[in-house]
């Protein structure tokens, strides 16, 4: 057995994680002495009873390590060990870095360059526009999203990165066999197929549970250079991330609510603590005074208007076609797809970039029209 596969098996084994691991290779010398210790051995080292020497001397009767690559193999993923060069050095750098990463879809260097946008599961209107906004910004300057595939804030920053034509990291509280939430698989199947990754440090059939998510968090918080927290209410999983980063050194921004709105309570809290007040993604980019991408100079804005309307970006043919096929009148999604003849998946997605553009706005009733 390898060091890598070691450091799988060792990641499969429940009760153990990185920090103990850590300690006992610091002890043994790799990942593959580990496992042929003996319980007596195990627990001579500080820190480790007899619970979980138990647990790692049996560890050929608890996994089925070759079953579980065969699959991976299968799926078409691949495993990033701690060992491995393509492993992310800001997450390498952490406390507790995952001994091994799941991976769909493919890693970038460009991923160097992350930042993630989390909040809240339930989200307003308004949330949902400037997770879309910041997300569609940021990935088109360069960076590369990071969010938490979960429902509400992280599908929308997502979201706004593929219209972008960025790239996105999905890092789940599951296995990559059990993607959650499942509503949004088509959601991690778009990401996977060539705008990024979905990610998880689980084992494949690991399910969802209050455990996990917290340490999908510090991956999020780790991984990314600055955190940017669009709306959440005064105690949730965002602020959660939010601490993390704080403790890891990294910025933290927050997007400002109402007042009376539980939603906003968590941003509004996390501003008057300290975290940076921010409207739009050039904030952030001002603040960091960094662009990975030099022939991104700034950012266009949703809002940005000349005095003859608004600055029209290149807009490739399917877009044109339903941007003009809108005119003057608003119209139904189905309209849309009866003048353009487009397929439905691709309409919507065109729909969900140029209204973030600013280009196009969603009315009462289901109804789209020009800005």
């Amino acid at each position: 057995m390898n060091c890598r596969e070691a450091l799988i098996a060792l990641n499969m084994l429940p009760k153990i994680g990185p920090v103990r691991v850590r300690r006992l290779m610091d002890h043994f010398g790799a990942a593959g002495k580990v496992l042929t210790q003996s319980q007596d051995k195990l627990m001579a080292v500080q820190g480790i009873g007899a619970e979980t020497a138990g647990i790692i001397s049996d560890w050929e009767n608890r996994i089925d390590l070759a079953a579980e690559l065969s699959e991976v193999d299968r799926r078409g993923l691949s495993i990033l060990t701690l060992e491995d060069q393509e492993y992310p050095e800001a997450l390498r750098q952490s406390y507790d870095p995952p001994l091994a990463l799941y991976v769909w879809g493919e890693l970038s260097p460009r991923d160097c360059h992350a930042l993630a946008i989390v909040g809240s599961r339930k989200t307003s209107h308004y949330g949902i526009q400037t997770a879309r906004q910041f997300g569609f910004q940021l990935a088109t300057s360069g960076f590369t999203i990071v969010s938490g595939l979960a429902r509400g804030i992280d599908t929308h920053a997502h979201e706004g990165a593929v219209a972008a034509n960025g790239r996105t990291i999905a890092v789940i509280g599951s296995g990559l066999g059990q993607v959650y939430p499942p509503e949004n698989m088509a959601l991690a199947e778009k990401i996977a197929s060539g705008y990024g990754a979905v990610v998880s440090e689980f084992p494949l059939n690991t399910s969802p549970s209050e455990k996990t998510f917290p340490m999908r968090n510090r991956i999020v918080a780790a991984w990314s250079r600055a955190v940017v927290v669009v709306e959440c209410p005064e105690w949730s999983g965002a602020r959660i991330t939010a601490n993390l980063a704080g403790e890891l050194g990294r910025p933290i921004y927050a997007v400002p609510g109402q007042i009376d709105r539980p939603s906003s309570a968590g941003c509004n809290a996390l501003i008057r603590e300290g975290a940076t007040l921010i409207t739009s993604g050039q904030d952030i980019l001002d603040d960091l005074s960094i662009l990975p991408l030099e022939s991104q100079s700034h950012l266009s804005h949703p809002s940005d208007t000349s005095e003859s309307g608004p600055l029209l970006p290149e807009l490739d043919g399917a877009e044109r076609l339903i941007h003009n096929a809108l005119g003057e009148d608003s119209l139904r999604v189905d309209e849309i797809l009866d003048n353009t003849e487009l397929p439905l998946p691709e309409v919507n997605a065109l729909l969900l970039k140029l209204e973030i553009q600013g280009l196009v706005c969603q009315l009462p009733g289901g109804r789209f029209a020009r800005k």
